[in-house]
């Protein structure tokens, strides 16, 4: 089916703000993404300072003393891409433990995307590091180079294991970061691989105390790489357990009813007490688990579709496969916990003084409860509603009050996409010559939300991108359990 796209207004239209208040906004809100882009900077500058310390405390303490030969350059190297590859996979974990602050600074999702990217040239390190150190004791017996690998792999318990922990660690990274394999994998075996990570990275540390002097005791390398162990470690308990377990307690979350709002999504409405204390704004998520026989094992990444209140929270679900599917079956009174809320795709974010958002299929839900919770003025927003046909308009008559409500400008967009065309838009949108431009008349003086599957939201962005909307005011999460 084919709908071009329809508007509806609210009776205000834009309120075209002087040149003295646009510059008033705009300097409230980006005093707000100032402080976030300094926490960013932060972390960045934290990273790098992590990753010279491992080689410079190292080189501090002599690490280099015995270069003097071939089998010495090489030997060295290799200790030196050890070191660097187990401070990636510390700063690995901690971005994976859902600290508060990284949240705050960059998002939950950027900190994943950039947990990802560091898992290859940690894996490239780590093969460099077990290869090097071979080659260059090797060199210095001098022995074949395979003998010495077996030598080296059975000469202690600690070496052993850190062979051990190398082969799972390669494991999780092509499990993680090679998309064709990844999608073999059940969500369960997937996570229960990347849960072997903590254990693989623990399983290394007798090896690094053990051999040689890296370690020595009493020196300035050792408080350090102690202190950033208990950092990681520390930072995924308290973060990923404590936090989560004590605010599902505090909270008591239950199912009251499951409600069908399309043949493939249900809205989970639950009941708690002070829900006011989780803090969500509208457009973030949290992660959630349901306690029943089938489906306690698998956590859910979901969006608040409405904000919750003192009592009252609803999520919205869309049944993509199995786990998913189960939640459609939940009983009243079905125990909940809940990790969260995360993200930063809220109205805090926001530096310009109009707002656009563009959401499609389940995506509409963050965006929903993103419009609930914005301070607006009449005229300040405008929606645009996607999807490919009738069934995928969830929760559109909720967005339609909204709309109405809160003055805003609202078009929905039904159909599908031409074929053979990379775009966002319905067939019948581009034969109509629609842009973001002409769909969003203040686009350069709004933040744009974004709000759909990765592959769509991308086409989106690109648009945007084309038209000069600057990358700070283009807001989009993608996120996972």
């Amino acid at each position: 089916m084919r709908d071009g796209p329809r508007r509806v207004s609210s009776k205000t239209g834009p309120i075209i703000l002087t040149r003295k208040e646009v510059e008033l906004v705009e300097w409230r809100r980006t005093a707000n993404r100032r402080r976030r882009e300094r926490a960013a900077d932060l972390l960045v500058a934290l990273f790098w300072i992590s990753v010279s310390a491992a080689v410079a405390l190292w080189i501090a303490a002599g690490g280099l003393r015995h270069v003097g030969d071939a089998g010495g350059v090489v030997l060295a190297v290799g200790i030196a891409s050890g070191l660097v590859a187990t401070d990636l996979l510390l700063v690995m974990l901690i971005l994976a433990a859902r600290v508060p602050f990284i949240d705050r600074a960059i998002g939950q999702d950027k900190a994943i995307a950039h947990h990802r990217r560091l898992g290859r040239p940690a894996m490239v390190l780590l093969l460099a590091h077990a290869v090097l150190v071979t080659t260059g004791y090797a060199l210095i017996e001098p022995a074949d180079p395979l003998a010495e690998a077996v030598r080296l792999a059975t000469a202690t318990p600690a070496l052993a294991a850190a062979y051990a922990a190398l082969a799972v660690l390669i494991v999780i990274v092509i499990t993680s970061t090679v998309r064709a394999v990844r999608r073999r994998f059940a969500y369960e075996a997937w996570y229960l691989i990347h849960l072997l990570a903590y254990l693989a990275v623990l399983v290394a540390v007798p090896h690094q105390l053990e051999e040689g002097d890296v370690l020595a005791l009493g020196t300035p390398e050792r408080v350090y790489w102690i202190g950033l162990y208990v950092l990681a470690f520390g930072s995924a308990i308290l973060c990923r357990i404590v936090l989560p377990t004590v605010k599902t307690l505090r909270h008591g979350l239950r199912v009251t009813w499951v409600e069908q709002v399309a043949p493939d999504a249900v809205s989970i409405h639950m009941v708690g007490r002070n829900l006011g204390a989780l803090r969500a704004s509208g457009g973030q998520y949290a992660t959630w688990r349901f306690w029943t026989w089938r489906t306690w094992w698998h956590a859910h990444p979901v969006s608040f579709s409405s904000v919750p209140t003192g009592s009252i929270a609803r999520i919205t679900v869309r049944t993509l496969g199995a786990g998913t599917r189960r939640l459609a079956r939940l009983r009243p009174g079905t125990f909940v916990s809940v990790a969260g809320p995360y993200g930063v795709f809220t109205d805090r974010a926001r530096s310009a003084p109009y707002l656009a958002i563009v959401a499609a299929g389940i995506g509409i839900t963050g965006a929903r409860s993103l419009l609930e919770d914005s301070s607006l003025r009449p005229g300040e927003a405008f929606v645009v509603l996607r999807a490919s046909d009738e069934r995928q308009r969830y929760l559109w008559a909720e967005v339609v009050d909204l709309v109405r409500e809160r003055g805003a400008t609202l078009i929905t967009m039904t159909g599908h996409r031409p074929k053979g065309r990379p775009t966002w838009m319905s067939a019948s949108a581009v034969e109509s010559g629609l842009n973001l431009a002409t769909l969003f008349p203040l686009l350069h003086q709004s933040d744009l939300y974004v709000c759909g599957a990765p592959a769509w939201a991308d086409l989106v962005i690109q648009d945007a991108r084309r038209l000069g909307v600057p990358r700070e005011r283009i807001h989009v999460e993608r996120f996972e359990a």
